[in-house]
C-alpha cells in the first residue's frame, strides 16, 4: 500500500504532477521546465530530487547540463500519465504547458546552449 500512497503524494504537488506529464512526453533539462512552467530554477530542481528519490525520473548528462524524462517501469504512474494525456483537454493548465513546450521549441532548443540565460 506504501507505494501507491508514495505516488499520490507526488502527484498531489502541482508543480510535480506538471512537470510528470512534460517528462512523460519529452526529455527537458531544469532551464527548460523552469521556462515552460514558468517557476524558478531552484523549485524545478527541488522537485525534480524529490521525482528521482522516488525513483520516477530518469536523468542523463549531456555536456554541462542534465536532461530528465520519466521512467516506464512504474505501471501505476504509466497508467495515471497516460489518463491524463488522453484526457488533457480538461486540464486547462496542462495544455498551456503543453502548448509552451510546442510553441516555443526553437527557444528551448536554446537555452541549454547559453548558460549565461536568466529566465
Amino acid at each position: 500500500m506504501k507505494p501507491l500512497i508514495n505516488i499520490f503524494k507526488i502527484l498531489s504537488d502541482e508543480t510535480r504532477l506538471r512537470i510528470i506529464v512534460l517528462l512523460a512526453q519529452n526529455e527537458l533539462c531544469v532551464c527548460e521546465l523552469s521556462y515552460i512552467l514558468d517557476v524558478s530554477q531552484p523549485n524545478i530542481s527541488k522537485n525534480l530530487a524529490k521525482l528521482k528519490e522516488s525513483n520516477l525520473v530518469t536523468s542523463q548528462r549531456k555536456e554541462k547540463f542534465i536532461f530528465y524524462k520519466l521512467k516506464n517501469e512504474n505501471m501505476i504512474m504509466t497508467h495515471i500519465v497516460k489518463d491524463i494525456l488522453g484526457n488533457l483537454e480538461n486540464y486547462p493548465q496542462l495544455v498551456i504547458d503543453q502548448n509552451r513546450n510546442d510553441g516555443n521549441q526553437n527557444w528551448l532548443d536554446e537555452c541549454c546552449k547559453h548558460p549565461l540565460i536568466q529566465l
